[in-house]
């Protein structure tokens, strides 16, 4: 069941050089109940963008993106109802224990006390957070920060979550935690967007993936597929041919391509990647 679907988005902003800066270029994809659906690429891709847009936070410029079939745009209220966030710097509050933040949200959902505070508990226990939860967002470390943060996320019972670089300053252990928090969440036949620069979190937790690059989509499936679509087995290795292609192909786009000189050597004529020396 297609949880996530994204046609032809597109998000540009006025820019005083190029007059126009195009953050998301036409990019379309879907994501799927049951799946984890990784979106990879370098910082300033166009990642946050395109999952900014699906949880409302912004607006595209065209295209659409529907969550659980409701339209970003003209059903967001639907859509936040939808999702859960989390990012790797969502804002913690100082004063406000975990279990009063996790209380907050879950209030703001209108849960109901005969459901909320058991639905507390469970999470609470199932993510390790009974030892810190009545100790204040300004004595917690980033481990207990970003378990708050998922918590929250899943307090209402999304049908879909997304995370935006969640794992992006954690340490080994608690980002081993939330990759396992990520695969159970799968198992539980959640629709899960992962958006990482990660070679590593895309092979371990990935059943497909989006290589998104300078606001486009390269290529969308899953390890095999991209491996042999493109004849290689090593996923970055592949990763960066991509790229590399893409900067040749925009290069070309925007120069001459000049015919052969007879009489000069190969190795003289000028290089997509620069100097020849």
């Amino acid at each position: 069941m297609e949880l996530v679907q994204v046609q032809n988005l597109c998000k540009s902003y006025p820019d005083a050089e190029l007059g126009e800066f195009k953050a998301l270029d036409n990019i379309s994809f879907v994501a799927r109940a049951g799946e984890v659906f990784g979106l990879l690429g370098p910082n300033g891709a166009g990642k946050t963008t395109a999952l900014r847009i699906l949880a409302t936070i912004l607006q595209p410029s065209s295209g659409t993106a529907k969550v659980f079939n409701f339209d970003v745009t003209t059903q967001a209220d639907y859509v936040r109802h939808s999702i859960g966030f989390v990012s790797n710097n969502t804002a913690i509050y100082d004063r406000m224990s975990a279990w009063e933040m996790v209380e907050y949200f879950g209030r703001l959902y209108a849960l109901h006390s005969d459901h909320l505070y058991p639905r507390m508990e469970k999470i609470f226990r199932k993510l390790q957070m009974d030892e810190f939860r009545n100790c204040p967002g300004a004595k917690m470390s980033t481990g207990m920060k970003q378990k708050v943060s998922i918590a929250r996320a899943l307090i209402h019972d999304p049908p879909v979550l997304i995370f935006d670089e969640a794992s992006l300053g954690l340490d080994v252990m608690v980002a081993r935690a939330l990759q396992a928090i990520v695969l159970d969440l799968r198992d539980q036949g959640k629709c899960i967007i992962y958006s990482t620069h990660i070679m590593r979190e895309v092979e371990r937790l990935c059943d497909r993936v989006a290589i998104v690059y300078k606001g486009k989509i390269l290529d969308t499936g899953t390890l095999p597929d991209l491996a042999n679509r493109h004849n290689q087995n090593d996923f970055e290795e592949l990763f960066f041919e991509l790229l590399m292609q893409e900067d040749v192909d925009l290069r070309m786009q925007r120069s001459p391509v000049s015919l052969p000189i007879a009489g000069v050597s190969p190795a003289l004529r000028p290089s997509p990647f620069g100097s020849n020396r």
